[in-house]
C-alpha cells in the first residue's frame, strides 16, 4: 500500500514524493554530516543529530517533531492543572472560585481543541522545514546557537508576539469578527488551562502568526537563528498560553514577582469581563493604551474593602463585572461598538 501511495505522488506530485523519500542511515549521516565532528558535541546536540539521521529525511523530521513537541508540551501543561482543579485545597486561590467546570465542558475542550491540531496544525506542519530553509533558519545542523543568543532571539519572540497578540485579539472584539470567530473562545468565562487553543481554526491559524512571525522575522536580519531555539520559545509560549488560562493566582505564580508579568490575574479577567487586559505576556500595552482602567478599577475597589468585608465585596464586583462583560458581548455580537470597551459606559449599552 505504501509503495503504491508512493508511485501515485512520483507520478502526480512529485516535489511532494522527493520530499517524502528517506534515505539509510550511513547515506544520512554523509549527507547531512559528512564535515562535522559529532564526537566533540554535547549529548543533546548528538542526540538532535541521531535523529535525523535516524528519520532519513529531514523534512519529515522536521515536521514530526514539531508537531510532538507542540502536543506534549501543550497537553503535557495542561494535566497538571485539571489536577489541581480536581483537589480543593487549591481552589482558596482560584480566581473565580463560584464557577466549576464540568466532565462535559472537558470532554467537548478536548475534542475541539484534538480536532484543530489535526486538521488546521498538523497539515501545515509538512511546510515548516522548507519555509525554515527558505528564510535561513538553521533545522538539522549541529551545534546549536550559542546560549546567550538564544537567550536574547527568545526574548525578541516574547515582545514581538505580545505586540501581535494585542492589536490581532482587539481585532478580534470587533463585532463581525467576534460573532464569527472569536466567540467560541469566550465560551469559558472562567477558563482552564485546557482552553487555551480552544478557538475557531481561523482564530488559531491568527493568533498563531504572532507565535511564528518573530522567528522568520529575525532570520530576516541575521542568520544565526537554529529550530531549536523556536522550539524552547514555543514551549515557553505554549506555557504562557497555559497558565493565563489556568484560572488560578497563587502567590508564587510569576506576576509576584515580574510586576509587567500578565499571568492569569490578568487574562482571567477578560475572559469574565469580556473588555480590557488584551494582551498576552506582558502588561504595559493595555497598560499604555488605557485597555486596564476596569481591571485596575475592579482591583482598588476589592483592595478597598476591610478583610472582614472582602470575601463579600469580591463576590459583589465579581457578579457586577460579569454582567457588564455580558452586555459588552451582546453588542459586539449585534455589530454595535468597536471591541474592547466601546459601547459599554458605567455598565449600560450606549
Amino acid at each position: 500500500m505504501a509503495s503504491v501511495a508512493m508511485d501515485l505522488l512520483q507520478k502526480y506530485a512529485p516535489v511532494v514524493a522527493e520530499h517524502l523519500v528517506t534515505v539509510n542511515a550511513t547515506t544520512a549521516q554523509n549527507q547531512l554530516y559528512g564535515d562535522v565532528d559529532l564526537g566533540g558535541l554535547s549529548w543533546l546536540e548528538r542526540t538532535w543529530a541521531a535523529y535525523y539521521i535516524w528519520m532519513g529525511n529531514p523534512v519529515l523530521a522536521t515536521g514530526l517533531l514539531s508537531f510532538l513537541v507542540h502536543e506534549v508540551v501543550y497537553f503535557g501543561r495542561c494535566i497538571p492543572w485539571l489536577i489541581i482543579d480536581a483537589i480543593p485545597y487549591f481552589h482558596q486561590w482560584k480566581l473565580q472560585p463560584n464557577k466549576a467546570v464540568t466532565r462535559a465542558q472537558i470532554l467537548k475542550c478536548t475534542k475541539v481543541v484534538l480536532l484543530t491540531h489535526f486538521t488546521c496544525e498538523f497539515p501545515l506542519i509538512y511546510l515548516f522545514h522548507p519555509i525554515c530553509c527558505y528564510f535561513g533558519m538553521s533545522t538539522y545542523e549541529v551545534p546549536f546557537t550559542p546560549l546567550p543568543i538564544m537567550a536574547a532571539q527568545i526574548a525578541f519572540f516574547f515582545v514581538f508576539e505580545d505586540m501581535f497578540h494585542y492589536w490581532a485579539h482587539r481585532a478580534l472584539h470587533w463585532g463581525p469578527l467576534y460573532k464569527n470567530i472569536h466567540k467560541l473562545h469566550h465560551e469559558f468565562s472562567a477558563p482552564i488551562g485546557l482552553a487555551a487553543e480552544y478557538a475557531h481554526p481561523l482564530e488559531v491559524l491568527i493568533l498563531a502568526q504572532g507565535t511564528i512571525s518573530g522567528p522568520f522575522l529575525y532570520c530576516l536580519f541575521r542568520n544565526d537563528l537554529h529550530i531549536f531555539t523556536v522550539y524552547i520559545w514555543v514551549t515557553l509560549r505554549l506555557f504562557q498560553a497555559v497558565d493565563a488560562h489556568s484560572g488560578y493566582d497563587f502567590p508564587w505564580s510569576l506576576r509576584h514577582f515580574l510586576p509587567f508579568w500578565a499571568g492569569a490575574d490578568h487574562h482571567d479577567f477578560h475572559h469574565m469581563a469580556f473588555v480590557n487586559c488584551y494582551s498576552t505576556s506582558f502588561r504595559w500595552w493595555d497598560y499604555v493604551l488605557g485597555t486596564d482602567n476596569k481591571y485596575h478599577a475592579y482591583k482598588a475597589r476589592v483592595a478597598a474593602a476591610s478583610a472582614k468585608d472582602r470575601a463579600a465585596v469580591e463576590k459583589k464586583e465579581l457578579e457586577e463585572v460579569e454582567a457588564e462583560g455580558l452586555r459588552a458581548e451582546r453588542l459586539a455580537e449585534l455589530g454595535g461598538g468597536k471591541g474592547g470597551m466601546e459601547g459599554v459606559k458605567h455598565g449600560k449599552l450606549e
